[in-house]
């Protein structure tokens, strides 16, 4: 569960990174409100990903969801893309305690 858990949130820390500057250059953000949503986010997925080994690290890859889709008031593309890994991150929860399940019987 952990590794799926890690692989949509590392995939998502590239995503957030580089909305930066896009956010930038085309949608005409402030630089520092810009480097601040993008690069926090990204850095908040990494060190949500090493989390993830404690329960509440799964809370908190849930609220980094949440907080992937708020980017889009900075680029209205992060709606979608924020909703796209939020269905990533409940699948591979759902997918993950299955296997588990199946593994451990």
């Amino acid at each position: 569960m952990r590794r799926l858990g890690a692989s949509v949130l590392g995939m998502e820390a590239i995503v957030a990174g580089l909305i930066t500057p896009v956010a930038i250059t085309v949608a005409g953000v402030e630089p520092w409100l810009a480097v601040t949503a993008g690069i926090g986010l990204a850095v908040l997925c990494v060190v949500v990903a090493g989390l993830l080994k404690r329960p509440f690290g799964y809370v908190a890859g849930s609220v980094v969801q949440v907080l992937a889709i708020c980017t889009g008031f900075l680029v209205p593309t992060m709606f979608f893309l924020g909703a796209i890994f939020a269905a990533l991150w409940i699948t591979a929860i759902i997918v993950a305690r299955r296997i588990e399940g199946a593994t451990s019987r």
